[in-house]
């Protein structure tokens, strides 16, 4: 298997090739703990862990190491808990928690290691004292700040020139910078402003700072794979490879660089005020559907576009996402009872996603796989395929629900959908089959419309009937 990526940095696919195949390390920055989750902070989670399980599908669960971050100080944080009246670490608890809750939802591993900032204020002190002591950083009015200008190469991430990364990027003027492009490694916490004690008096780390801190106390001074969504191109990771490669004696850094693209609504940008926000939350409550069945279809909207590309998100395609995950449960409900070996990925799925993680041609390998599933009449044949849909599933995340959750379940809102329950359903199917026995045909046909008109599809076979939830 040879797995190949776009690195942002070569600006072109490449040969995935690790430091060392026994220890294969990624490192992807994480959230800023202060607010829930929106959908488009969930892509950059849903990307990586279906690439993290393509590494260890190559490389061996125990030679991948994933890390990722949670930044738990900044001053969103720092202002989201005085608003609400409450410590920052209350805030940053609930809503870490909150976020591990909605990424399971949507079938997101917990990474190995999941470093906070505020676990590693030390090393970022001691990586600005290196990076002062070599000259690539000043101090300035309580501030230390780093020097563009003593990186000769710097921009080299990004491709951008001077002009480029001072004009429309997110730089901060001030008098006291020697340059306009420097940026702030610590800065100064004034009165009971949260904050640590450092060489330049109590303060708190710049954003750059902590991942650069973060991934070398992790993976080393040079790892494999840096990851994150494309709006962190720059300055954030720019600035993680001026500060990582000036400090450390390994100026290697991260060797592949991979972003995703951003994440629209209806072709638009999200925004509050154009009322198409909406959290991950939002969505898994917006449905009746179990809380893991939704968040399959979600995770399947944000797998079917290429990662590198806009994802414009429509109600049409959650629809769709649905109707292709029906198709791979009615295949898999077709084929109950039939024992086959779940760790053979079918060739085409593993192909698709070893080219640059081009994940909707492997789904639509996996639809596929299911559709011939359903032709099959050898039971070697259903065997084998059964086998590669479980296993192709899985590396994608998902048909990982049970056939009953995802065909019957729907989520508990304290009264039944539209006054069935799953025994009341049984109970009118069971007085359908009597009907029918009795040549009371109409009255059959009349329980079948009822149950229609409340969402549920009936499924005759000489084994009886089933039913599920439109």
């Amino acid at each position: 298997m040879t797995i190949k990526l776009y690195n942002t940095a070569k600006r072109e696919v490449e040969t995935f090739v690790p430091r060392d195949p026994k220890n294969v390390g990624m490192y992807v920055c994480g959230p800023t703990v202060y607010d829930t989750a929106h959908i488009g902070n969930a892509r950059p989670a849903v990307i990586f862990d279906v690439l993290a399980r393509l590494l260890r599908q190559e490389y061996g669960d125990d030679h991948v190491t994933y890390v990722r971050n949670i930044t738990d100080v900044e001053d969103k944080i720092i202002d989201g808990a005085a608003k609400r009246g409450i410590s920052i670490e209350e805030l940053t608890k609930e809503t870490t928690a909150q976020y591990h809750a909605d990424m399971a939802a949507l079938g997101v591993e917990l990474p190995n290691r999941e470093p906070k900032a505020t676990e590693h204020i030390q090393g970022m002190i001691e990586m600005i004292e290196t990076l002062i002591a070599k000259g690539h950083a000043y101090e300035a009015e309580g501030h230390v700040l780093f020097s563009v200008p003593s990186m000769p190469d710097y921009g080299k991430l990004s491709g951008r020139n001077r002009d480029e990364m001072i004009e429309g990027a997110r730089v901060e003027v001030a008098p006291f910078k020697k340059d306009p492009a420097d940026f702030v490694l610590w800065k100064p916490s004034p009165g009971d402003m949260h904050g640590w004690e450092s060489p330049w008096g109590k303060g708190r780390p710049g954003w750059h700072i902590e991942c650069s801190v973060m991934s070398k106390a992790e993976l080393g001074e040079a790892f494999d794979i840096h990851g994150g969504g494309r709006d962190l191109i720059f300055p954030h990771h720019e600035n993680e490879v001026a500060q990582s490669c000036c400090a450390n004696d390994d100026k290697t850094f991260a060797r592949y660089w991979v972003h995703n693209g951003f994440l629209t609504v209806d072709g638009k940008k999200m925004s509050k005020s154009l009322g198409n926000f909406f959290t991950v939350r939002d969505l898994l409550e917006k449905t009746t559907r179990l809380e893991g069945c939704a968040g399959e279809i979600y995770r399947f909207v944000l797998l079917n576009t290429d990662y590198r590309k806009p994802l414009n998100w429509t109600e049409d395609g959650v629809t769709n996402a649905e109707n292709s995950l029906d198709t791979i449960y009615t295949a898999l409900k077709a084929l109950e009872g039939v024992e086959a070996d779940e760790t053979q990925v079918a060739e085409g799925v593993i192909h698709h996603l070893e080219n640059d993680l081009d994940t909707p041609f492997a789904l639509k390998e996996l639809i596929a796989i299911a559709k011939e599933a359903n032709k099959a009449g050898d039971a070697t044949e259903k065997a084998r395929l059964k086998g590669q849909l479980l296993a192709g599933a899985k590396l994608l995340g998902l048909a990982q629900q049970s056939l009953d959750d995802w065909f019957k379940g729907v989520r508990d809102t304290g009264e039944a959908e539209n006054g069935l329950t799953d025994e009341g359903i049984d109970a009118l199917i069971e007085e359908r089959d009597a009907a029918k026995k009795n040549k009371n045909y109409a009255r059959a046909d009349e329980i079948r419309d009822e149950l229609k008109a409340a969402g549920i599809i009936l499924e005759d076979s000489p084994e009886g009937t089933t039913w599920k939830r439109a």
